[in-house]
């Protein structure tokens, strides 16, 4: 059943704000806090569909609430009640996070309204998460275009956190080592530039590489992304061109191999993610992160 936190230290504004919302949206649940840092707990606890909260509160204010609330619950709407005076914190409280306001003087007429437009975007949310957790296998196949692949990095790191399967931290840390596959896909691999070029003349690469985005066969070449989310996270990045040779990768972790100014991509992927394999022509490396649980299992 859908319910909604209403946050207030006055009894008598929680009730009428209770009150109001449970007979204008029916089967909803209404829970109570009065103050932010218990309603932090029931949040925690319950995980409300919408959370309606007073702006001055002792312990923890509105605003505090609303920063702590995005911060901990991103998915979580929160709807300020103002009272007169209290301009000034609720549009600094909507600059950081708060979905919308309704003044205390309006709730009859506008805060269900209000409310049930947030509930129907939470519910699309939640539906649109559930169908993502679904997925188990996907594949891309992706222009030659590092404008393209950055975009992907981004939605690959907000798809990670959705599903919630590791910290913050390790879906920092897995869409760096993919990006980085990435860029070797781009200019080793499609585009055929060495990473010598780079070492001797950063200018010459990038014209090199830029030139060769609109000459064939370069330009006509594709990176093809494979995940798989099958106990942890395998991601295998293949591109179309002639390959190199794995073995001849120096040891990413010998002395003064992150003083040189490349092979950065190879360190980093080796550092962030358990496992990395190239194939033995050098056009394709496989990324593996273990499931933080399987992990802890094994250990």
């Amino acid at each position: 059943m859908t319910s909604i936190l209403v946050v207030d230290d006055s009894l008598f504004d929680l009730k009428r704000a209770a009150l109001l919302l449970e007979k204008q949206i029916p089967e909803t649940t209404i829970l109570s806090a009065s103050d932010g840092q218990e309603a932090l707990k029931v949040i925690a606890e319950h995980h409300p569909s919408v959370v309606v909260t007073d702006l001055q509160m002792p312990n923890m204010n509105g605003l505090e609430l609303v920063m702590e609330a995005q911060s901990r619950f991103p998915l979580i709407p929160v709807v300020l009640m103002t009272a007169a005076g209290s301009e000034k914190i609720a549009a600094e409280a909507l600059m950081k996070g708060a979905a919308s306001y309704v003044p205390k003087k309006q709730l009859a007429v506008d805060l269900s309204a209000v409310v049930s437009r947030l509930l129907g975007r939470a519910r699309e949310k939640s539906h649109q998460k559930q169908l993502l957790n679904s997925v188990v296998e996907v594949t891309f196949v992706l222009e030659n275009d590092r404008a393209l692949h950055t975009a992907f990095v981004q939605e690959l790191r907000e798809a990670l956190e959705c599903r919630e399967m590791f910290s913050e931290n390790d879906c920092f840390r897995i869409t760096t080592a993919v990006d980085e596959a990435l860029s070797n896909a781009y200019y080793h691999g499609n585009l055929e530039v060495s990473s010598k070029l780079r070492e001797q003349d950063i200018s010459s690469f990038e014209k090199l590489a830029q030139r060769r985005c609109c000459e064939k066969p370069y330009c006509e070449r594709k990176v093809r992304i494979h995940l798989s989310f099958r106990e942890g996270l395998s991601i295998t990045i293949s591109d179309q061109g002639p390959g190199f040779d794995p073995n001849s990768l120096p040891d990413p972790f010998a002395e003064g191999f992150a003083e040189r100014p490349c092979g950065r991509g190879v360190l980093l992927m080796r550092s962030f993610m358990d496992e990395v394999h190239f194939n033995e022509h050098g056009n394709q490396v496989k990324l593996i992160k273990n499931s933080p649980s399987l992990t802890s299992v094994s250990s």
